[in-house]
C-alpha cells in the first residue's frame, strides 16, 4: 500500500519524532517512525509504527499501533524476520574478501552481476548460471559505476552525481579548508575523493561513507564506510560503527569536518533534518567547546521545492543557485533528454558567500546578496534580493509586492499571481491547516499546538505529498486493511 496517495477522507498523517520516551519497534530498516493520522478539524486518530525508510508497503510490511500489545511469539518471528535481512558477512569478512579478490589474477576476478558480488574463485561455480564479468582495478576504484543503481523510487532510488556536480563539490570543499567529509548516501563524491588523494599522491581530505546500500561494503573498509540509515540515525553494525564516525568526526591539528548529504528526493525531511541535528550534536560535544550554538558545517542536496520545509527545521541554512545534475536521472541530467535547469540545489549552513560557483558554468557573484547566484537569477531592487528559485528570470508583481515566476500573471479575482489557467477563486489554501477551519488561515489561528507533537511546528499544506503521507482510496483487505482503518 502506497502511502503517499491521497484520500478524501482524510487530511494528513503527520510523522512524530521521538521525544526520548520507550523506544519504537524495530523493522529490517532499524527503528521504526511514529505517525499520527491529523483528521479534518484538527482531529488526531490513532497512532502507529511504520517503516522509516520506505513508504510503500510492499517494499516493508511492518506496522503496528503505539498502543498495541505485541505477543510474545510475535517479536520472536519479528526478530527472526530481521535477522534474516542482515549483511552475509561481518565487514571484517568483506574487508578479508576485497583483500583476497586484490590479489588474483585478472582472470579470476570475477562480478556476479545478477548478485551484484564480488567472487571468490571456490564461488564461481555457484554463479555459473548467472551473469558474469571481468573486474578491473579501476572498476574496483569506482563501485558506483560497476554496480547497479537501485531503482524504487519508494524506498532506495540511487541517482549517483554526474561527474560535473561531483568534481564541483570536491573543489569547493578543497578549496574551503575541509580535510574530512562525511558522505551521506553519496557514494560517487566518496570515491572521487578516494581518486584523487590516490592521483595526487597524498591525503588532502579523507571520507567516509554512511548508506543504506550494504554493498558498498564489499569495497571498502569499516573505517572508510558504515551501513546506515538516514531516516532514523540508525547504524546497522551498532556501536561499532557510531563509534568509527564518532572517532572521525574529532578534529585536531588543524582538521575541519563537512558533512554532505543526498537523500531520496521522496524522502521526510523532518525526520532527515532530525538526523542531521543529531549528527551536528555529536560533532559539537566531540570538540570540548563550551560553545553550545556552533554547528558542523552541512551541505543537503534536495529540489529547490523543499525550500521551505527545510528552512523551518534548520533556520541556519541557506538555498544556493548551484544546479545539481545526476547521470542516471531521467530529467535532472544535462543533455537532450534532461531539463534545462536541474531543480535540485545545496542546502548548507555554510556562509553562502564562501561557496564560489562556477562562471564558466554560468554563475555570477551578486555583490548586494552577496553570495553567487545563476546568471538569470537578476536581482530586484524593490525586493532587494535574487528572487528566482527555479533557474529562470522572476518579474516583479507591484500588486502582491514580490517576485513571482514567469509564467505567472496577477489575477484580480484571487488578488495573487497564479498560472493563466489557474481554478479562479481561491486564494490557493482551504482554510486554516492548523485547526481545519475554513474561517481563518493559519496565521490568525488561536487554537495552540496540540501537546506531544514535535519537530519544525506547524507544517505548509505543501507538505502533505511527502513530509505527510495520504492513503490510497480503494478497497483493502487483510493487513492492508489495518492500515486503512489507521488513516
Amino acid at each position: 500500500m502506497d502511502l503517499t496517495e491521497s484520500n478524501s477522507d482524510s487530511l494528513r498523517v503527520e510523522v512524530i519524532l521521538s521525544d526520548g520516551g520507550k523506544p519504537a519497534p524495530c523493522c529490517p530498516h532499524g527503528p521504526t517512525l511514529l505517525f499520527e493520522k491529523i483528521g479534518k478539524g484538527g482531529s488526531r486518530g490513532r497512532r502507529f509504527y511504520a517503516c522509516s525508510a520506505c513508504r510503500d508497503r510492499k517494499d516493508c510490511s511492518f506496522f503496528q499501533w503505539e498502543d498495541e500489545k505485541v505477543s510474545e511469539a510475535r517479536l520472536l518471528a519479528r526478530e527472526v524476520k530481521n535477522q534474516s535481512k542482515r549483511l552475509p558477512f561481518t565487514q571484517q569478512e568483506y574487508r578479508r574478501r576485497l583483500e583476497t579478490f586484490i590479489s588474483l589474477p585478472l582472470d579470476q576476478k570475477k562480478f556476479c552481476e545478477d548478485c551484484q558480488t564480488l567472487l571468490l574463485p571456490e564461488e564461481h561455480e555457484a554463479h555459473s548460471p548467472h551473469r558474469t564479468s571481468a573486474v578491473t582495478a579501476a572498476q574496483l576504484r569506482r563501485p558506483s559505476v560497476l554496480l547497479r543503481p537501485l531503482d524504487n523510487k519508494k524506498s532506495n532510488a540511487q541517482y549517483l552525481f554526474s561527474d560535473r556536480s561531483a568534481l564541483f563539490l570536491l573543489d569547493a570543499l578543497t578549496s574551503l579548508g575541509y580535510s574530512k567529509a562525511v558522505c551521506v548516501g553519496t557514494p560517487r563524491l566518496h570515491e572521487l575523493i578516494k581518486l584523487r588523494n590516490l592521483e595526487q599522491n597524498q591525503e588532502p581530505m579523507r571520507s567516509l561513507l554512511l548508506d543504506i546500500d550494504f554493498r558498498y561494503a564489499q569495497f571498502y573498509s569499516q573505517e572508510e564506510f558504515c551501513h546506515y540509515n538516514m531516516f532514523n540515525h540508525y547504524f546497522f553494525d551498532g556501536q561499532a560503527s557510531s563509534a568509527v564516525l564518532d572517532a572521525f568526526l574529532r578534529e585536531g591539528d588543524g582538521e575541519k569536518v563537512v558533512m554532505v548529504a543526498d537523500p531520496p528526493f521522496g524522502g521526510l525531511v523532518k525526520p532527515l533534518a532530525n538526523s542531521f541535528s543529531l549528527m551536528s550534536r555529536t560533532w559539537r560535544d566531540l570538540q570540548n567547546s563550551g560553545d553550545r550554538n556552533i554547528q558542523m558545517a552541512m551541505i543537503w542536496i534536495f529540489p529547490y521545492f523543499f525550500e521551505s520545509r527545510i528552512l523551518e527545521c534548520l533556520p541556519s541554512f541557506t538555498m544556493l543557485d548551484y544546479q545539481v545534475d545526476y547521470d542516471n536521472h531521467p530529467l535532472y541530467k544535462q543533455g537532450k533528454t534532461g531539463r534545462r535547469q536541474s531543480p535540485v540545489r545545496l542546502f548548507t549552513n555554510i556562509s553562502p558567500k564562501r561557496i564560489i560557483l562556477p562562471k564558466e558554468e554560468g554563475y555570477r557573484f551578486c555583490s548586494i546578496c552577496e553570495r553567487y547566484v545563476w546568471s538569470l537569477n537578476k536581482h530586484c531592487a524593490k525586493c532587494n534580493i535574487c528572487p528566482s528559485k527555479d533557474g529562470r528570470e522572476w518579474k516583479h508583481c507591484s500588486s502582491c509586492e514580490k517576485c513571482v515566476k514567469p509564467s505567472w500573471k496577477h489575477c484580480q479575482s484571487c488578488g495573487r499571481c497564479a498560472l493563466p489557467d489557474h481554478p479562479c477563486g481561491g486564494s490557493g489554501e482551504e482554510g486554516c491547516f492548523n485547526c481545519g477551519s475554513l474561517e481563518h488561515k493559519r496565521k490568525s489561528c488561536l487554537v495552540k499546538k496540540a501537546p506531544g507533537r514535535t519537530g519544525c511546528g506547524t507544517k505548509s499544506k505543501k507538505d502533505s505529498h511527502h513530509a505527510y503521507f495520504k492513503l490510497k482510496g480503494k478497497k483493502t483487505s487483510g493487513a492492508k486493511k489495518l492500515l486503512a482503518e489507521a488513516l
